[in-house]
């Protein structure tokens, strides 16, 4: 499931949406109003469910062999996704809808790299939305290793410390690190230390909303 040329996508497990507003999301990390959207590139990022925690990881120019033999394995192909079993279920059984909307309303939006693309008005989608399908098909047709572990921080820390480009979805719903030991506390989110903020792509995650055709009051 990709663009067209001239459109990006939202997905979303909403089928009812007709015009997206901007808004704030709660989990936003800047205070400005958006309609959220991706390219191509980034279209897989979404491929789960909404609120299911993910790792992800793809190779880039620069990427060592080291690193792509570390992270990669011996799977194949050229990016890796990972989420926790008790995710499996649901990405099995999600009804994911995308949404295609105009290119031209939208501008890149993440440093150093865009992560997604962004709108400052409303937009509404150019045609009715269309079911992305089977969520492990679409993996596998797009090549995309696809694992499946207890817990995705050893996974996430091995990513973010290599030369790999990634990103981090939902990661507050993940899995704690460990069981914290008395007045220890509990990891539920990349902690700072050992960050390349310069390499950081932690996404901001696209907001969706149903609204009525005409701005609400």
């Amino acid at each position: 499931m990709r663009p067209a040329p001239g459109e990006v996508l939202h997905f979303s497990e909403d089928p009812t949406i007709t015009r997206f507003v901007p808004h704030v999301a709660p989990t936003a990390r800047q205070p400005e109003a958006y309609v959220w959207a991706v390219g191509g590139d980034r279209a897989p990022d979404y491929w789960f469910p909404r609120q299911c925690p993910r790792a992800m990881a793809w190779t880039v120019p620069g990427t060592t062999a080291e690193d792509r033999a570390r992270v990669l394995g011996p799977g194949g192909g050229e990016r890796v996704h990972a989420i926790e079993y008790d995710w499996l279920d649901r990405l099995r059984t999600t009804e994911l809808f995308a949404y295609r909307l105009p290119a031209a309303a939208f501008r890149p939006f993440g440093e150093p790299v865009p992560s997604a693309v962004v709108a400052t008005e409303p937009v509404v989608p150019l045609a009715p939305p269309e079911p992305v399908g089977d969520l492990l098909k679409l993996h596998r047709d797009a090549g995309i290793q696809l694992r499946v572990l207890d817990n995705l921080w050893g996974f996430w820390d091995e990513v973010i410390t290599s030369t790999l480009g990634f990103s981090g979805i939902r990661l507050r719903n993940a899995k704690p690190a460990r069981e914290p030991g008395p007045g220890q506390p509990t990891r539920t989110a990349p902690s700072p230390v050992l960050r390349k903020p310069v390499r950081r792509r932690l996404t901001p995650p696209p907001a969706e909303t149903s609204a009525p055709l005409t701005p609400p009051a």
